[in-house]
């Protein structure tokens, strides 16, 4: 792991985090399903979570550095822009933790610090 690095974080998600977030949802639950989870999530106050309690909760992979996504992140962290907070869901009947939207963030960051408490919004 690299040195351990101050991340910035903004205060509210990036106007493209939802319609992400809406964009892979429809892959897994039906339309209906969806609009009332983003709902819930715009409503939803920030909490925090570390990095690697995420991915355990997630059962992803890490990506790797090489991955273009994670390193225009890796990138945006060592010039000390601010990333856009990560949107969960909680799916009961699989037991996991969807990363609906930050994906690639959360691999960037764990690349500096996987102890780091990432802002997110979870329903």
């Amino acid at each position: 792991m690299k040195n351990k690095k101050q991340i910035k974080w903004l205060n509210k998600l990036a106007k493209h985090d939802y319609p992400g977030a809406v964009s892979y949802l429809n892959l897994i639950y039906p339309p209906n399903v969806v609009s009332k989870l983003i709902k819930q999530l715009k409503r939803s106050p920030m909490v925090y979570f570390k990095a690697k309690d995420i991915f355990r909760a997630s059962q992803l992979s890490l990506l790797g550095v090489s991955n273009s996504h994670v390193i225009t992140n890796v990138e945006k962290i060592d010039k000390g822009i601010a990333l856009s907070p990560i949107l969960l869901v909680r799916d009961n009947g699989t037991v996991k933790t969807i990363i609906a939207d930050g994906y690639h963030r959360m691999c960037a960051v764990y690349t500096f610090d996987e102890d780091v408490l990432i802002p997110c919004k979870i329903v």
